[in-house]
């Protein structure tokens, strides 16, 4: 049975962070390939067309064997969920253990998620905390603990796991800031993201 492991997100745009965040979970989370799931239309969010945003994204990971971008929410209709996405890569990928690559604020939510108990047990969970030092990280896995026994009460078990990251304060709304005042993107972004974002002027509207 194949590990896979699930990283969706808006990726507006893909930076060193979400790089990072992915590479870690191959090696920590014992997983065999990463599939990038961005979003179509992602709600709540103005954002650069589906286009760029996979431009950059299959740009920035085209010379990892490691990682591969999915399409499945581009082919799907109406509001997108969680469960939506698992079931339609388990149609693509079968006989897979799945792992889902997150943030701990989404981890946070994740007893709200439609579906959430089914997405929930389905799943390993690799979390990435916003900020790795030593007292984040012990604050993160309270927070996690305090899923998993919200969860338990419901007669759901997970397993999870905390990414132990680099302390890399970056983030795509950091990026787009960058752009907007005309400042450099260069060891922020790879160089494939950031010559695609200057050749088509992206994120310098105001």
């Amino acid at each position: 049975m194949r590990q896979l492991a699930i990283f969706g997100g808006t990726f507006d745009p893909v930076h060193w962070g979400h790089l990072i965040v992915a590479e870690t979970a191959l090696h920590q989370g014992s997983v065999e390939q990463v599939i990038w799931v961005p979003s179509y239309n992602p709600p709540h969010k103005k954002a650069a067309s589906f286009q760029h945003r996979l431009a950059m994204l299959q740009a920035a990971i085209a010379d990892h064997p490691a990682f591969a971008v999915s399409l499945v929410e581009q082919t799907r209709s109406g509001t997108s969920y969680a469960i939506n996405t698992l079931i339609d890569l388990s149609n693509l990928y079968p006989n897979t253990h799945w792992y889902w690559i997150v943030g701990l604020d989404a981890f946070q939510t994740l007893p709200h998620w439609y579906c959430g108990q089914e997405v929930a047990q389905s799943c390993n969970w690799l979390i990435a905390p916003r900020i790795t030092n030593s007292q984040c990280i012990a604050q993160s896995e309270l927070i996690c603990k305090q899923v998993e026994q919200q969860l338990a009460k419901q007669s759901i078990i997970i397993h999870w796991q905390l990414l132990n990251i680099p302390l890399v304060g970056l983030s795509s709304s950091l990026i787009r800031k960058f752009c907007r005042e005309r400042k450099s993107l260069r060891y922020l972004v790879p160089e494939s993201v950031r010559n695609y974002i200057g050749d088509r002027n992206l994120y310098t509207d105001t």
